[in-house]
């Protein structure tokens, strides 16, 4: 379930490669076709906002034609980026949804040949409780995402990202539950920029205790599963603590 590449994309180095893709595609393709990318997950949050470092790889829509794949495999072993540094894997996932297209906005054209969109605010913010994993970064995804748009003067309403969860999903109850009482208790308590620290810290001691699992179980953990051996897991962690006191905060008022 949990992979450590060993290798760190930043939002510097994500462009250095995204322009030689470019180049690459140009090259087997011509001028035939025009390629589009949508990024998502942490690619995404590194395009847009500057809470967080670095993503181990590169999750995207990829529309192109057949050679992209050869384009993605020649800039990968010139600059030895890990296999599958970029990749289509998202389609498999429940955030996955054709409707992003309709909501991704337009980042940057490469080569003339390359355009690059991403998804950000509301919709970022959608996708990540559509996941709702606490192995990854998708909850400190979200309080950043909040707190930086508090910094800039635009705050981002609960109300939008209802919608923006029905413009994706169809509706607020494709949610978990943990995911929508997540993002109420959040609300609700406003300290973004405080949770945000506290869940990063909480993140990473759960993503360690999965990781020492998977070490100690190989190939116990799957999709399927790994939502209860989290929680089984983190009984005792952070990330835990800290949902507890919100939902505590949420219960007091």
């Amino acid at each position: 379930m949990l992979s450590e590449h060993g290798f760190e994309f930043t939002k510097e180095n994500i462009d250095t490669y995204l322009k030689e893709l470019a180049k690459e595609y140009r090259k087997l393709i011509g001028k035939k076709m025009p390629a589009e990318l949508i990024l998502v997950g942490g690619a995404s949050v590194l395009i847009n906002y500057g809470f967080r470092n670095m993503t181990t790889d590169i999750d995207a829509l990829i529309q192109a034609a057949s050679c992209m794949k050869e384009a993605i495999n020649i800039v990968g072993d010139r600059f030895g980026l890990p296999s599958g540094w970029l990749n289509a894997d998202f389609r498999k996932t429940d955030s996955y949804t054709p409707r992003l297209t309709q909501f991704s906005a337009y980042f940057k054209t490469y080569s003339n040949i390359l355009t690059v969109r991403t998804v950000e605010a509301e919709y970022l913010i959608a996708m990540k409780l559509r996941s709702g994993r606490q192995y990854k970064s998708d909850l400190s995804d979200i309080l950043g995402i909040l707190a930086e748009h508090n910094s800039r003067g635009t705050p981002i309403k609960k109300e939008q990202i209802q919608k923006a969860v029905t413009d994706l999903y169809g509706g607020w109850s494709a949610l978990s539950e943990t995911s929508r009482t997540f993002i109420e208790n959040v609300f609700a308590d406003g300290r973004f920029e405080e949770l945000y620290k506290q869940v990063v810290i909480g993140e990473q001691e759960t993503k360690e205790l999965l990781l020492q699992f998977e070490q100690r179980n190989p190939g116990i953990a799957k999709v399927d599963n790994v939502g209860t051996i989290v929680e089984d897991l983190q009984r005792k962690s952070d990330t835990a603590s800290i949902l507890a006191q919100l939902r505590k905060r949420q219960d007091s008022k």
